[in-house]
């Protein structure tokens, strides 16, 4: 009886069963079926960012929109099929990318332990491990996920939260998942690293109002250097840093100290300075232990989102098809150079 009031309740608050299925992640959750799993993820991972240095925002974007949308159970992998469009295919996912690592990633796993990690771990570990490339881990990821079978890009649309939503929106869109505001704002700190479409922002520099105006709220010297990059309101092509002053692309806060200046890239990052709540969140974390500490919480509740797990959903052996669609002929490509060492074989 107890448990059938607290999943009314969480259908009540949260709309839909996806995320009242959550069921529970743990550390090492691969340890005895696959032993490997975590080093072959962060091996594999590495050396695709020690040759692209931009793919930790991406994996990192990625992990969010997988959670944003049926929770995170590897449904932004699945291909669109002849009778229904994929999450990937919606429009806020286009520019999304990464995709070829969780492919590399799960190629290696299914050599390694076949059937056996899911593909939503795959990308919640491989957005840990770019992130925290060649350093130690930033944050603690639970693992344990298993995937969903239904990718909707109709569903995209209705919940990712978008760049010119205003604080409103924003803090009712991340409390539909169950963040709170300090969620929405620690995780907008993952914009201190990545890129930004002109299109998504150039509104603010030639026609904010409708009427050819500039954002007031803009830093005017900001605005004037965004002018030089995204010259008219129809340029859909280039992009500018998120953050101007971390060329380095190194996660740390400085998104917060850059957003104090008034020089946030898009409306929802601007939004946070418009809630006394959101704003002083903001300025604690200022503070860079305080932000490590945080974003670990925060990605932590993030990646528990409408989670699939014990019998639920599937493991499945190609993350862009679900068993209902028919597999490519052609099988991954698998590279063992990925497979760590045995113990006693590896350097110090």
């Amino acid at each position: 009886m107890k448990t059938d009031i607290m999943l009314l309740v969480c259908l009540v608050v949260f709309g839909f069963l996806g995320l009242c299925q959550g069921g529970e992640l743990m550390m090492n959750f691969y340890a005895k079926t696959c032993p490997l799993a975590e080093e072959i993820v962060k091996n594999v991972t590495w050396s695709h960012v020690s040759s692209n240095p931009n793919l930790p925002a991406k994996l990192l974007r990625l992990h969010f929109h997988d959670c944003f949308v049926r929770g995170c159970e590897g449904s932004i992998l699945l291909n669109s099929t002849a009778n229904s469009t994929a999450e990937k295919d919606a429009t806020p996912n286009l520019s999304l990318a990464g995709f070829d690592v969780i492919d590399d990633v799960k190629a290696q796993l299914e050599n390694a332990c076949p059937g056996v990690v899911s593909c939503a771990d795959i990308v919640a570990l491989a957005a840990r491990d770019s992130v925290s490339f060649q350093s130690t881990s930033i944050w603690d990821v639970l693992t344990g996920r298993r995937d969903g079978t239904v990718s909707l890009a109709s569903e995209a649309l209705a919940n990712l939260p978008a760049a010119t939503f205003n604080f409103t929106s924003l803090s009712q869109r991340f409390a539909s998942k169950g963040l709170s505001v300090q969620d929405l704002v620690v995780l907008s700190g993952a914009h201190t690293i990545g890129i930004g479409h002109c299109n998504l922002f150039s509104y603010r520099l030639y026609n904010f109002t409708g009427k050819g105006d500039a954002d007031p709220s803009l830093n005017p010297a900001y605005a004037a250097f965004l002018r030089t990059k995204c010259k008219s309101l129809s340029d859909n092509t280039t992009t500018v840093g998120m953050d101007p002053d971390n060329r380095a692309q190194d996660f740390g806060n400085d998104y917060f100290k850059i957003l104090k200046q008034h020089k946030g890239l898009f409306q929802s990052d601007a939004a946070l300075l418009t809630d006394n709540g959101a704003s002083n969140a903001v300025e604690l974390l200022l503070d860079s232990n305080r932000f490590f500490t945080q974003f670990a919480e925060s990605i932590k509740s993030m990646g528990a989102i409408g989670v699939l797990t014990g019998t639920a959903g599937e493991i499945r052996k190609n993350c862009r098809f679900c068993p209902c669609a028919k597999p490519p002929s052609t099988p991954l490509h698998v590279d063992n150079s990925f497979l760590p060492l045995p113990a006693q074989e590896s350097e110090n």
